[in-house]
């Protein structure tokens, strides 16, 4: 793709979202200099029209929450990683007005645990049953896992995650919130849950001399969580929010620029340095990597096609969180 593209993440609340520093780092790493990834918060109400206003020059769009169901209808595809859990998080041109959905956290969930060698586990546990539960069960789907068991609170959230585990061919079993620390026992344990919601099970990790798997808490601020600081702390192998959304980034950028591959450790960098002001120690390096900061700045204005406000760079995290009660309004990204 030649000459000067945009691209940008859509959400509300969105002033906080990493991804104008992660697709931006990627763009100044592959030349694409006159590229531009800006942000605009849009709420279900305004989603129409702004998709409407658009023009040509578009590379993409990223889509976090309250949008990423609320999408769909007004697309004229979806990819089949999309259909298979109705949450789309990225949208692509596919001709003159007309918009293609995807979903790059399944496979970015599935990047993120290969690259920190988890590619078969005999058993996992995710905690929470928001969107980002959903997106988890299609990644372990591709992953083969044989028995996923999903902790919810109250009725209806579990049989809507065993809906979901027949509609993606993973068998799971639902168990009630309060008996979530059981789960910690897992082989791969996978938190979707908000900041704030899985503090308690810190004090229930595994104690030191009993191996511990591989915890992915999709949490990236603040972080460390206090479940994670308590899984290194046991030398349990941790990942985090940034992970997730690092993956899932590196595929909507490939996707929207047409190069592949897309630069991880420069996105990763800027991520890092974007959260380091954040970031609390943590007892050993979180997945055997070292930080290393690289410094970031944003803006914030308004759309003058739209009067939808955006905002530039220097972000935390586009998902609402429910502490209260355990659940995601939308943690996934997600961005």
């Amino acid at each position: 793709m030649s000459g000067p593209r945009r691209a940008a993440v859509l959400g509300s609340p969105i002033t906080h979202s990493l991804s104008p520093v992660l697709h931006r780092a990627a763009y100044e790493e592959l030349g694409l200099r006159e590229w531009t990834y800006d942000r605009f918060d849009v709420t279900e109400a305004d989603l129409e029209h702004f998709l409407g206003g658009l023009g040509t020059g578009w590379a993409g769009l990223s889509i976090t929450m309250p949008l990423k169901r609320a999408i769909i209808p007004l697309l004229d595809s979806v990819s089949p990683a999309a259909a298979s859990v109705d949450t789309v998080n990225t949208v692509l041109p596919a001709g003159p007005g007309r918009w293609r959905g995807d979903n790059t956290d399944i496979p970015g969930l599935v990047a993120a645990l290969r690259e920190r060698g988890v590619t078969r586990v005999p058993g996992a546990s995710v905690l929470g049953a928001g969107a980002t539960a959903s997106s988890a069960l299609a990644a372990l789907a591709r992953m083969r896992v044989p028995e996923v068991t999903v902790y919810v609170r109250g009725p209806e959230r579990a049989a809507q995650m065993r809906g979901w585990g027949e509609r993606l061919g993973v068998p799971v079993r639902t168990a009630p919130w309060e008996e979530a620390a059981d789960g910690l026992r897992a082989p791969l344990v996978i938190s979707t849950t908000p900041a704030g919601a899985t503090d308690a099970l810190a004090h229930h990790v595994p104690a030191a001399g009993r191996p511990l798997g591989t915890l992915f808490d999709v949490v990236y601020d603040p972080w460390p969580t206090p479940l994670g600081s308590a899984w290194a702390a046991r030398d349990g192998a941790l990942l985090g929010g940034l992970d997730l959304l690092v993956h899932q980034a590196v595929l909507q950028v490939e996707a929207m620029t047409g190069r592949s591959p897309a630069p991880l450790a420069a996105m990763r960098k800027a991520g890092e340095a974007a959260l380091a002001p954040r970031t609390a120690p943590v007892s050993r390096p979180v997945g055997g990597r070292e930080p290393e900061p690289r410094s970031g700045h944003d803006r914030i204005g308004t759309d003058p096609r739209t009067g939808v406000r955006g905002a530039g760079r220097d972000g935390r995290g586009e998902r609402g969180q429910d502490p209260r009660n355990g659940e995601n309004r939308e943690h996934e990204e997600h961005r």
